[in-house]
């Protein structure tokens, strides 16, 4: 039985993959932000907003590579 790699899928998990490191670059830059000024009324929502956006990436990241795995060794 020959195991191939189902593209579909390995595709959609590589996609993850790069919303993941946008989320990556974007959640700490609005933390830098909230903590520059933090006597700003916008001082808390950001950092809400930051680190929300930070914790979806590490989310969004550990569903990209189970979908590569799933999409490499998958059991039918």
């Amino acid at each position: 039985m020959e195991n191939k790699t189902d593209k579909v899928i390995l595709f959609k998990g590589i996609k993850t993959l790069i919303f993941a490191v946008l989320s990556l670059f974007m959640g700490p830059v609005l933390l830098s932000f909230a903590f520059s000024k933090p006597d700003d009324k916008l001082y808390i929502p950001l950092l809400i907003i930051g680190c929300l956006i930070c914790a979806f990436a590490v989310f969004l990241i550990f569903k990209g590579l189970k979908l590569i795995m799933n999409s490499m060794f998958k059991k039918n």
